[in-house]
C-alpha cells in the first residue's frame, strides 16, 4: 500500500516577543537598562529576639536596593496599657548586618539607624517634603498602644547601594556573588515600655530595586565595585553635662556624601546635646571648615533633607543632628541627582572633630555622640560629573 510522506515547516513553540523598547547602541548604562522589581523573601513567625539570615536571590541585572517591609501581627491586649519605647518601632532590629559578596560590610547599624536615619537623610529613599521619612509614607503603621494596644506595626524602608544614578551598584545575576542580608530582633522589652499580653511575632518582606542587564549593547553600571558604606561609630570621648569638649571621629577613608550624628544619654534614650546658645565647628584636620550657630545649622538640614516646611510637618528626629555633601548641584540633597564634585575626600590619616563649648545640659550624663557616615569608596578614581549623561 502506498503511502504520502507529509512534510510541514519546523515552527518555534513560544517563542518569546521581542522588546520593544530596545535603544540604539552608545550613550550611559541607564539608557539602555530598565529599571525593576522583584521579590527576595518573606519570613514570617519569628519572635522578638530571633535571627533571619535568609539568603537573597540573584536578579538577571544589577541591585540598586533592598526593600524591606517589617510586620509585627499577632499581639493580643488582655489587660494591659501598651505603650512603646521612643525608637519603636524601628529598633524592633537590635542590629542589621549587609555585606557585599566578598564579606565587604555595607551597612552596620541598630534598626533604628540602618531602618530609619539612613532613609530620612541617605537621600536614597525619596526627597522633599517629608517623604524620605519611612513614618511619612501610606505604608507605615505605627504601634498600636493604649488600653486596647496590640502592640502591632508595620513599616517599610529601603537599603541603599546606589548613592548617585547608576552609580554604587552591585552586581545580582551570579547567585554565588551576592550580597548578604542579616536582621538580629530585638527582645519585645526593647520595644515596648509595657507589652501587649501576647505579644505580635514578626514578619520579614525584602524585595529588590534592580536594573535589568542592558538588551542588544554591552554596557556594565558606572564604576561597578564601587560602594557607599554606612557604619555606626561612637565618637570619643564621652559629653559630660555642659562639658566643653572636642569629640574625634573614628578613622575613615574615601568620600563622604552624609554625615550623622546622634546622642544618646547614660540611659540610651536619644537626647539633643548641642547647645542652642553656643556655636558648634565641625572640623577637618584641625582646620573648623563649618563654624555655625546651631539655628542654622537646624535650618541647613531642614533645607538639605526637605522637611520642616507646611508641605512636610515632620521635624528632626530629637539627638540627630546631620551634614550633607549631597547638595553638588542644589542646596537641597536631591537623592540620585547628585555628581559627587563636593563629597569630602578623606583618607585614614585624616581627622574630623566635632566641638562646642560647651554642650548642652544633660540630665542623665555623661552623653554618648555616635556618628552614621555615608562612605563611598570608588573602584579606582571617584566618577564625578553625571555618569548617567
Amino acid at each position: 500500500m502506498a503511502t504520502t510522506n507529509q512534510m510541514g515547516t519546523a515552527q518555534e513553540a513560544g517563542r518569546p516577543q521581542p522588546q520593544t523598547t530596545v535603544e540604539a547602541p552608545g550613550g550611559p548604562f541607564v539608557r539602555h537598562s530598565q529599571r525593576g522589581r522583584a521579590p527576595q523573601y518573606v519570613v514570617s513567625g519569628t519572635a522578638f529576639g530571633g535571627i533571619v539570615t535568609q539568603p537573597l536571590v540573584a536578579r538577571p541585572g544589577y541591585f540598586a536596593s533592598l526593600r524591606v517591609t517589617l510586620a509585627a501581627t499577632g499581639g493580643v491586649n488582655g489587660t494591659q496599657t501598651v505603650a512603646a519605647a521612643a525608637d519603636a518601632p524601628f529598633n524592633a532590629v537590635s542590629l542589621l548586618t549587609l555585606k557585599d559578596a566578598f564579606g565587604t560590610p555595607l551597612i552596620v547599624a541598630p534598626g533604628y539607624e540602618a531602618l530609619n536615619l539612613v532613609a530620612i537623610f541617605g537621600g536614597g529613599f525619596g526627597v522633599n517634603n517629608g517623604n524620605n521619612f519611612p513614618a511619612n509614607l501610606p505604608s507605615y503603621s505605627a504601634v498600636s498602644t493604649g488600653g486596647s494596644g496590640t502592640g502591632n506595626f508595620s513599616f517599610s524602608t529601603n537599603l541603599p547601594f546606589e548613592f548617585s544614578k547608576g552609580y554604587g551598584l552591585l552586581s545580582a545575576a551570579n547567585a554565588s556573588l551576592l550580597p548578604t542580608l542579616q536582621f538580629n530582633f530585638a527582645t519585645s522589652s526593647s520595644v515596648y515600655s509595657t507589652a501587649p499580653g501576647t505579644v505580635p511575632t514578626l514578619s520579614t518582606t525584602v524585595d529588590t530595586d534592580f536594573y535589568w542587564l542592558p538588551e542588544g549593547v554591552a554596557v556594565e553600571p558606572p564604576g561597578l565595585g564601587t560602594t557607599r558604606q554606612w557604619i555606626l561609630q561612637q565618637l570619643n570621648p564621652t559629653v559630660a553635662s555642659s562639658a566643653s569638649a572636642r569629640l574625634q571621629f573614628p578613622r575613615l577613608g574615601g568620600y563622604l556624601d552624609t554625615i550623622i550624628m546622634e546622642a544618646r544619654d547614660s540611659t540610651g534614650a536619644r537626647v539633643d546635646i548641642l547647645n542652642t546658645s553656643a556655636r558648634m565647628q565641625f572640623y577637618v584636620d584641625g582646620v573648623p571648615l563649618i563654624d555655625t550657630t546651631v539655628a542654622e545649622l537646624y535650618d541647613d538640614m531642614a533645607i538639605q533633607f526637605g522637611y520642616g516646611s507646611a508641605l512636610a510637618s515632620t521635624t528632626r528626629p530629637t539627638g540627630v543632628f546631620a551634614i550633607s555633601r549631597k547638595t553638588s548641584l542644589n542646596q537641597q540633597s536631591l537623592g540620585l541627582l547628585d555628581s559627587g564634585e563636593v563629597f569630602l575626600s578623606t583618607n585614614p590619616g585624616t581627622l574630623l572633630e566635632v566641638n562646642q563649648s560647651p554642650w548642652a545640659s544633660i540630665s542623665n550624663a555623661p552623653a554618648t555622640v555616635s556618628a552614621l557616615v555615608g562612605q563611598v569608596v570608588p573602584t579606582g578614581a571617584l566618577i564625578q560629573g553625571l555618569p548617567e549623561v
